[in-house]
């Protein structure tokens, strides 16, 4: 989204659903914090991201929420965070993404024709009054602010508009970064990186006849120092960014999930709860990053969403069940209760007859943590899918736009984690994420890098409602963002979600 070292536990099945003995349950849930629901802005607008990014002003108690389906930054007032109230609206048509640092609101614009390039506009936390826009990459996704203050971070996604031969435009991916004293703009490109090679070293590299520039599709940045931190979900890849110098120093490959080791539920019509381990490999693919520090190491924590292509003319996922197989008990894996069912990348490994060898999934439905040169350090293994089996059993794997779905998104990436941030309480760290599909934050003791520890998960979302009709709390958790206690308006530190399909901002405090 949108953390410790897997251990097998051991699990009765109960009518098909895999539990959680209750006793792993007990050591590994409710560490140390709990999460308890506030308060809640409601838009009133379903399914049309008008509730997506958020971030925190603390000199104003303001809380800044991008509304993509009004095209606007909607500026909330959390001093009573019970009651959160609208007080104004930004203009900033296209927006994608928003940050605050030091009075200063900056905010990520697609151009009307998502190819074309984006721009970054800037305005003050307090007044609403608009800066300075600057120009930067097609179709930027997300922007942060560097820890000191004097630049803003920019990734643009650069997508490709179709696939249809003589029709497409595939602008390049980018980094930007905005020197905030100048408003001046250097761009990190990906123009010196081979395809081939990046192939050869485990990157993901997939658009029809792209190049590598414009098939590195940045998604979300975290920043260390003079670092950048950017995920390449499409490409499941991680790109290290030298700020100063605006130069990517390295695309990392973040490898492949052996899902023969751990499990995950992989019918959407079997009817049941049935996680177990399967003959196919994850790409982690994930969207959210963060980062904290432990023992003078830097430590990446991600949410492993998964996210495939699909433009016209092109999509790159495909069934189990409609590809010829070179795999042992290639026509049982193909049944519907097996792998049929089961969404896989079309570019998954072939022999030389065009059958396929390997299996890779989108998305890793896991949180994991990663060295700061990206080797992994720690993933959750199928603890998100087993601990929404355990606490939602008759909404596991659901959709979030329509409730009374179970298992309808065990075919595909799960349960979706996708946002994720870090935050201090009481002196340990914690990681928290969002949930896209079933919804919920879940929260993981990260003080230890290598054995992290669950420590809450709380789901605000009413599943007896109707989610269009908005009486069903909050679906389909985007941007999460965490307010120290130093920082927030009731000297207790907040969690601050945005959910795009409720249309709703969560307001949650950490005790």
């Amino acid at each position: 989204m949108r953390n410790m070292t897997f251990t097998p536990l051991t699990a009765a099945v109960v009518t098909g659903l895999l539990l959680l003995p209750s006793a792993a349950v007990a050591e590994s849930g409710h560490g140390g914090i709990k999460l308890s629901f506030l308060g809640r802005y409601a838009t009133g607008s379903f399914a049309t991201g008008a509730s997506e990014i958020t971030a925190y002003d603390a000199r104003t108690r303001r809380v800044f929420v991008v509304n993509a389906q009004a095209g606007t930054i909607d500026v909330l007032d959390i001093s009573d965070p019970r009651k959160p109230r609208k007080v104004s609206t930004l203009a900033t048509p296209g927006a994608n993404s928003v940050a605050v640092q030091n009075g200063l609101v900056a905010v990520a614009q697609q151009a009307a024709v998502k190819t074309d390039p984006g721009s970054v506009a800037f305005f003050d936390a307090k007044t609403g009054k608009k800066l300075k826009q600057v120009t930067v990459g097609a179709l930027p996704d997300m922007v942060t602010f560097t820890p000191d203050g004097r630049r803003a971070v920019v990734a643009a996604e650069g997508e490709p508009s179709s696939y249809c031969e003589g029709k497409t435009v595939d602008p390049e991916g980018s980094v930007s970064i905005v020197d905030l004293r100048r408003w001046t703009v250097k761009t990190a490109g990906f123009k010196k990186f081979d395809a081939g090679a990046l192939r050869a070293k485990g990157v993901r590299i997939s658009g029809p006849n792209a190049t590598a520039a414009q098939d590195l599709e940045p998604e979300y940045i975290t920043v260390d120092g003079d670092t950048a931190y950017v995920t390449l979900q499409e490409n499941n890849a991680l790109a290290i960014v030298d700020l100063d110098r605006a130069q990517v120093r390295d695309v990392v490959p973040l490898g492949l999930k052996d899902w023969s080791k751990s499990g995950f539920d992989a019918s959407d019509e079997d009817g049941k709860t049935d996680i177990r381990s399967h003959p196919v490999k994850g790409m982690y693919q994930p969207d959210g990053i963060a980062h904290f520090r432990d023992r003078g190491q830097t430590y990446l924590v991600t949410a492993n969403e998964g996210d495939g292509r699909e433009w016209d003319c092109y999509a790159d996922e495909v069934r189990v069940k409609s590809l010829n197989l070179a795999m042992p008990g290639a026509e049982a894996l193909k049944k519907d209760s097996e792998l049929g069912r089961l969404n896989v990348a079309a570019d998954s490994p072939k022999d030389a007859s065009g059958a396929y060898t390997e299996l890779r999934t989108f998305g890793a439905r896991s949180i994991s943590i990663r060295s700061a040169s990206g080797k992994l350090v720690w993933d959750s293994g199928d603890q998100l899918e087993r601990l929404v089996a355990k606490e939602l059993p008759a909404d596991f794997n659901g959709d979030n736009e329509e409730n009374g779905t179970f298992d309808t998104r065990s075919d595909n990436k799960g349960p979706e984690p996708e946002g994720v941030t870090v935050g201090e309480v009481r002196g340990r760290t914690y990681a928290f994420a969002g949930l896209e599909r079933v919804g919920g934050i879940v929260a993981y003791d990260v003080s230890d890098p290598r054995a992290p520890r669950l420590a809450d998960y709380v789901n605000t979302r009413d599943f007896a409602g109707s989610i269009e009709d908005g009486d069903a709390g909050d679906s389909g958790p985007e941007g999460v963002l965490f307010v120290p206690a130093s920082q927030s308006p009731i000297s207790r530190p907040l969690l601050v979600v945005g959910n795009e399909i409720s249309g709703t901002t969560a307001i949650y405090e950490i005790r």
